[in-house]
């Protein structure tokens, strides 16, 4: 239940602040009567995001069981691929977005005849990569974790960073978002390195990946995968009490990987115009 709630709410705050900006942004310029299109485009991209979801589950419900591991394992890596850039992407565009948001509304509203549709597609195409990206997070978790336990985490994800983002666009609510994305960024690769080694622990189980097969420990007998312990660590770190070599290997060079590019330096970039409308840090 932790790891879909602390996933959510991390995606769930990066929708809102998304959103808040836009609303804020139009609100001080003006033009709150543009507010039913972001509403619009909000709609549009949770629609979307269910539809996709609902559409792979009932799909994959008819797969013979090596078809079913193969999708299992295309999904764990299209949400290890999505976590990971969506984490690489907000550690380089958390200090510009609010300048990238503000420029693109400017740019959608100056049309005279499609002016509605550019700001739904922009609120629309921007809160569409949040969802889709937990849409392919949340069939890979609910795929090692069957239970209730795992959606119930992810709504109250949702739930709580609506309120947060509410929160901040009101100005009742003081987060340090650097902080914040900074550790969740770090939890988010470590789930991602669990998920890849479970994903080819598919492609083995389908056929497909029958190399490096020697099991490195067996853990069964002292922290079995289905007991208590051993399925929160499933849940968190992907934990296997039969880990197999390629599946080690695979867990330690990705996080490695990823963890060398997320937490190295930020490049500074050059500054901007000064009739450019300041992007304050969110450190």
């Amino acid at each position: 239940m932790l790891v879909p709630f602390l996933i959510m709410l991390r995606e769930g705050l990066e929708a809102s602040l998304i959103v808040g900006i836009v609303a804020g942004y139009l609100a001080r310029t003006g033009r709150r009567d543009w507010m039913p299109m972001v509403w619009i485009g909000i709609f549009l991209a949770v629609a979307l995001a269910l539809f996709v979801g609902a559409g792979l589950q009932l799909v994959s419900a008819e797969f013979p069981q090596r078809l079913q591991e193969l999708f299992e394992a295309i999904v764990g890596f299209v949400a290890v691929a999505m976590l990971t850039s969506m984490v690489l992407w907000m550690r380089q565009a958390a200090r510009s977005i609010r300048a990238q948001l503000q420029s693109s509304i400017d740019a959608a509203l100056s049309g005279s005849r499609t002016r509605g549709l550019a700001l739904v597609g922009l609120v629309f195409f921007a809160v569409a990569r949040e969802g889709l990206e937990s849409v392919f997070f949340l069939l890979a978790l609910f795929q090692q974790s069957p239970g209730a336990a795992a959606p119930l985490g992810a709504l109250a994800g949702i739930a709580v960073s609506g309120l947060l983002g509410y929160g901040i666009y009101v100005g009742g609510v003081r987060l340090d978002l650097a902080r914040f994305f900074r550790w969740t960024g770090i939890f988010i690769l470590v789930v991602a390195a669990g998920l890849f080694a479970g994903s080819i622990r598919h492609l083995h189980e389908a056929g497909l990946w029958n190399h490096l097969q020697s099991v490195v420990a067996d853990l069964s007998a002292v922290l079995p995968e289905d007991g208590t312990a051993g399925t929160i660590l499933s849940g968190l770190f992907g934990y296997m009490d039969d880990p197999r070599l390629g599946e080690v290997l695979a867990y330690l060079a990705f996080l490695a990987g990823a963890l060398f590019l997320f937490l190295r330096p930020v490049a500074a970039k050059s500054a901007a115009p000064r009739s450019a409308t300041p992007a304050p840090a969110l450190r």
